[in-house]
């Protein structure tokens, strides 16, 4: 039973490991277009999710933050219309919104790195700030190039992780259809 299931396994590693290089060979290839895709799937799931908080809001059960929940669905339907009838406008917004959030993150990391004791070194905080900082900055500076530089990126991690998962598929196969090995009672 377990040889079949690893059967199964190593192939499905394999499948996985092909999409995985495909698609970042695409992503690397074609990276505005990976972008605008991403904005595209991130506004569809925009659209679902106001329109399930929408629902949610008019269930009996959502009495005291009804409105709360019809806001939020109102600004994720705008949010998704805008992401799909303008999926390079809004690729380069959220990489903008991306930026502005590293550089507050990393302006709170550096204000934490000398407010308190940590158990880490405080120059591990002031550097993991630095590079909140200075990516924010990056990204805020020019949101068009840094949108098509995180899809290049997402395309390195793809292409790495599907060939890491395409030699995973062929180490197993090979254990499988290696000699079977038994163990002989040692003489006492």
């Amino acid at each position: 039973m377990e040889r079949e299931w690893l059967t199964i396994g190593w192939k499905s590693l394999l499948i996985r490991g092909a999409i995985g290089v495909v698609f970042g060979i695409l992503a690397i290839v074609w990276p505005i277009e990976t972008a605008i895709a991403l904005a595209l799937l991130w506004g569809f799931w925009a659209l679902m999710d106001g329109i399930g908080s929408l629902i949610q809001a008019f269930r009996p059960e959502s009495k005291g933050g009804r409105v709360w929940l019809v806001l939020l669905g109102v600004i994720a339907l705008v949010a998704a219309f805008f992401a799909i009838f303008s999926p390079g406008v809004a690729a380069v917004t959220l990489t903008w919104i991306l930026g502005i959030w590293l550089i507050v993150r990393g302006l709170f990391e550096l204000f934490g790195a000398f407010s308190s004791n940590h158990v880490m070194p405080r120059w591990l905080l002031v550097l993991n700030a630095a590079l909140s900082i200075l990516i924010g900055i990056l990204f805020v500076a020019n949101p068009g190039a840094a949108a098509v530089g995180i899809a290049v990126f997402l395309g390195c991690v793809a292409l790495l992780w599907g060939v890491v998962l395409i030699v995973a598929g062929l180490s197993v196969r090979r254990t499988l259809s290696g000699p079977a090995t038994t163990t002989t009672p040692s003489p006492a």
